[in-house]
């Protein structure tokens, strides 16, 4: 290997890992789950329905 070989190897490497990092920084601010979505806002109509349906009985 000659000397142009290995600093490109070395430039490489670093180029490599800055990329993860770019890659692993954006992850973390831009996090893909969103809890909002399923947040279970509690029971619907149909479920109260039934309730005041046995609480008139």
């Amino acid at each position: 290997m000659n000397s142009m070989e290995l600093a490109l190897q070395a430039l490489r490497r670093h180029l490599t890992s800055l990329a993860q990092r770019c890659v692993a920084l954006i992850e973390g601010v831009i996090h893909p789950y969103r809890p909002e979505l399923y947040y279970m806002r509690g029971p619907g109509p149909k479920c109260r329905a039934r309730r005041q349906a046995t609480l008139r009985d």
